[in-house]
């Protein structure tokens, strides 16, 4: 199992992560009958890709001996009625100024971001759009 949830009541959950022990809450949002106190569960489904894909991003660039520390992700998780349901994720990557990456680095790591595995589980209907803000080398 990955992990455990309890109901507490007034549409709040407590999340646990079987291996590690730790833990999260997740409240429904205002504009659904919510506190809006915690991510709600669609914030996490937003945020889950914007995490695996800077995870996947950080491994290929451990390989390329590239330090992404500090990266920062924007998500806007965007929402549609009848059926109330995700119809849109927007990302938008800001690298530190002291990062500097070639074109060719920029679309490795770009690719890398675009075929984590949360994207791939992502329906097809929910529009995805990413923006990455490099600073990039000049040839």
């Amino acid at each position: 199992m990955t992990s455990s949830i309890i109901y507490e009541g007034n549409l709040r959950t407590v999340c646990t992560h079987l291996r590690s022990g730790s833990t999260m809450e997740t409240d429904a949002p205002v504009d659904n009958n919510g506190k809006g106190e915690r991510f709600s569960p669609t914030d996490l489904v937003a945020t889950a890709l914007g995490t695996c894909m800077m995870t996947i991003m950080g491994m290929r660039a451990k390989e390329m001996r590239i330090n992404l520390e500090g990266v920062k992700i924007d998500v806007e998780k965007i929402m549609k009625p009848d059926p109330r349901r995700i119809s849109g994720v927007n990302l938008t990557f800001y690298f530190p100024d002291s990062l500097l990456v070639d074109e060719e680095q920029k679309a490795v790591l770009e690719n890398a971001a675009h075929t984590c595995p949360v994207m791939y589980s992502i329906h097809p209907d929910i529009k995805v759009n990413t923006m990455f803000h490099w600073n990039v080398l000049s040839a």
